[in-house]
């Protein structure tokens, strides 16, 4: 019996609860960073920092307010996460040859493929993700005031028609091949090279490293691609006329008002959600791939798998 041989369905279902328990420690993070990304710049006033806006956001609306978005959230790794590592640990494994992982750029390539395939069935939770937890941004009277994310989906289809479920969906799509390439390719490879410097063994320190280098790689490629996902996606009509006309819109409209480097605009509580949400999930997925190899196939001193 090979490595390959956990069935697909539990592949799916190991990266879909991995990621779920993940996002319940960083949810906080997930709705900073989403707060400084929609918010826009005043000349002449102090840029947010991600205290000032942890604090505004208890002082003003409560500290159980940080979890706005919860059920979203998890839908969204219901979705998209479950797809996005059942497609890249089958993938992994079918191009692994004789035990040998596949090189870097193949881990990229399958990576962006996973990431693309996940964010599609993902972007209808994560259209709800990103308007609950700006909700507190805006006026009170502008505000859409979801009660659930089952409350918010039903509402958008009902008040704004099915295709705004899938809005943003081209820089939604476009983040997660970015953030798959970046985020399984380089934990692949980081993984790769600390275990052959012989340091450190396989488990969970070496996950953490590896975790905590693929969290930094993947913020830095990525923001920019999420800040018009974000944008995109919290944005209101006036008199029928869109705030943006699409994500090259956003991206222009931003380093003209804004700066360049507003690209980066909840940098620290992206990455400090990234990154942990990283090692939480690759950590729980490995060793629940290593549980099952050991104590349902009899499989003793198998890899993770990734």
């Amino acid at each position: 019996m090979g490595e390959a041989s956990i069935p697909k369905p539990i592949k799916f279902l190991f990266g879909g609860t991995a990621g779920m328990a993940a996002t319940c420690f960083v949810q906080p993070l997930d709705l900073v960073k989403t707060r400084m990304q929609v918010s826009k710049g005043v000349e002449g006033a102090a840029k947010p920092s991600t205290f000032s806006v942890i604090s505004g956001i208890i002082k003003n609306e409560g500290l159980s307010t940080l979890y706005t978005g919860l059920s979203a959230g998890l839908l969204r790794q219901a979705t998209y996460t479950t797809t996005r590592l059942g497609i890249y640990t089958w993938l992994f494994e079918n191009f692994s040859t004789e035990g040998v992982p596949p090189g870097f750029f193949m881990k990229a390539a399958l990576g962006m493929t996973a990431g693309g395939a996940g964010a599609f069935v993902g972007t209808p939770a994560e259209v709800a993700l990103i308007r609950m937890t700006s909700d507190g941004s805006l006026p009170v009277d502008k505000r859409r005031n979801y009660s659930s994310v089952f409350n918010a989906l039903a509402r958008i289809y009902k008040e704004e028609g099915l295709t705004t479920l899938w809005r943003g969906a081209t820089p939604t799509i476009a983040r997660a091949m970015v953030v798959n390439a970046a985020q399984l390719a380089s934990y692949s490879q980081a993984k790769q090279i600390i275990l052959g410097t012989g340091y450190i063994q396989d488990g969970i320190f070496c996950h953490f490293v590896a975790s905590m280098i693929s969290g930094l790689i993947t913020t830095i490629a990525s923001m920019p691609v999420d800040i018009a996902k974000t944008r995109l996606q919290s944005m209101k009509y006036t008199d029928g006329v869109p705030e943006y006309k699409g994500a090259g819109d956003v991206l222009s409209k931003v380093i003209k008002k804004e700066g360049f480097f507003a690209l980066w605009k909840g940098f620290t509580p992206y990455y400090f959600r990234l990154g942990p949400h990283t090692v939480l999930t690759f950590i729980f997925l490995e060793q629940a791939n290593i549980a099952y190899k050991l104590h349902v196939l009899g499989i003793a001193g198998g890899s993770g798998g990734l």
